[in-house]
């Protein structure tokens, strides 16, 4: 039988191959996250019909005589470069500007993917649109994340509460004017906190006396505590600190000129509870709430994995990709740090298929099956002559 005959038979069948790539990449051209794939052609082993010789004396050398046997599929190569961003305006979309994967865990199975097209279930877990749950890292009561350690499934349970804080700290600052006259009182009240985020209220009243101010402070809980200011002839006071129960007043901030009366606590720290209202995302892939209370912290953090070699890894369908032998294992790292993508919320990273370069691999692959199937019609006919011979 003709070499020839099997020789076009193999280009059917690496050109049927790159149609078939060809076209799953053209379907996909909509997929968010999709990686084309191109498909890497080699010839197969060749037949040596005559060796190579050495040049003699009298004679030159000869090169080798070889006949190829066809062609092969060498590989099927993923394409990982960056695909154009979508603002959905969807905060719960995410894309990552950068190398990296997302990942999320179904059952005991860990997969990668670049579709950032996530949700909330009823559970308030983060997952992907077939189901997997998106890991990360969750923050404590008080909004500190891990560092490092094993990655969680991200949550943002309904109703979920910001511890309140104790009042330790207050600052007083303002003018207590001058001119007041002796023995007249000025108030000061302000809401401050227990650790369990219940309120209470301080008072503090300012006295006039002939050598400056005197303070009167009480948290509602201990007793009162009183302190003297000694007002100089530049308008000065000599107040530095006073302990009030548990909690420390600044005075530093406090004047004595005349024809103003702006004194009040302008900072203090400590909250009540609080209740989730909206969260943010940001660029390291913190999940950021603000709660009832006026406060915001970490709820959680959205991990990055990366690979040594990601064209060594195996699609898994949904748009996912598992790690192989030649793929490299998973390294979790924190977006936008080293060479992790950064992340971007409401935006989905779309396929970077090509449409101009895969009608033109269509083309190619069309007339490289068309030219390999005349192979065969032309080795059939000779194979007709060659019968024919004997009538």
């Amino acid at each position: 039988m003709l070499r020839s005959l099997y020789s076009g038979i193999s280009g059917l069948r690496a050109h049927q191959t790159m149609l078939d790539t060809t076209g799953n990449n053209i379907a996909n051209v909509n997929t968010a996250g999709f990686k084309s794939s191109s498909v890497q052609f080699q010839d197969t082993l060749s037949q040596m019909t005559q060796g190579a010789t050495t040049p003699q004396a009298n004679t030159g050398g000869r090169n080798p005589a070889q006949v190829g046997l066809g062609v092969q599929v060498a590989g099927i190569a993923m394409n990982f470069t960056q695909g154009s961003a979508q603002n959905t305006g969807r905060a719960t979309d995410m894309m990552i500007a950068g190398d990296g994967f997302f990942l999320t865990r179904s059952g005991t199975t860990t997969t990668l993917t670049r579709a950032g097209a996530f949700d909330f279930d009823p559970r308030g877990r983060l997952t992907s649109p077939d189901g997997g749950i998106v890991q990360g890292w969750m923050a404590d009561n008080n909004g500190v994340l891990p560092n490092g350690g094993s990655v969680q499934d991200i949550i943002l349970p309904s109703g979920l509460i910001a511890p309140g804080a104790a009042t330790t700290t207050a600052k007083l600052a303002g003018n207590l004017p001058k001119e007041t006259a002796v023995g007249d009182t000025i108030t000061q009240d302000k809401e401050v906190f227990a650790a369990d985020g219940s309120s209470r209220t301080m008072n503090m009243t300012f006295t006039r006396t002939a050598a400056g101010w005197d303070i009167a402070a009480n948290d509602g809980i201990g007793p009162v505590v009183n302190q003297s200011l000694m007002l100089d002839g530049q308008g000065k006071l000599n107040g530095t600190s006073m302990a009030v129960g548990g909690i420390t007043v600044d005075l530093t901030k406090v004047t004595g000129y005349a024809g103003l009366k702006t004194v009040s606590i302008s900072e203090q720290n400590g909250r009540s509870a609080g209740s989730l209202e909206s969260y943010t995302l940001g660029s390291d892939g913190t999940l950021t709430g603000t709660f009832s209370n006026g406060t915001q912290q970490a709820i959680a953090q959205i991990v990055l994995g990366s690979v040594s070699n990601p064209a060594g890894l195996q699609k898994t369908g949904g748009s996912g990709y598992a790690v192989t032998a030649n793929s490299g294992e998973v390294e979790f790292g924190t977006p936008g740090a080293g060479a992790m993508g950064a992340i971007a919320g409401g935006m989905l990273e779309m396929s970077n298929v090509d449409l101009s370069q895969e009608f033109t691999n269509l083309i190619v692959a069309q007339r490289g099956f068309q030219a390999n199937a005349r192979i065969i019609t032309t080795s059939d006919e000779i194979l007709q002559e060659l019968a024919n011979l004997k009538r």
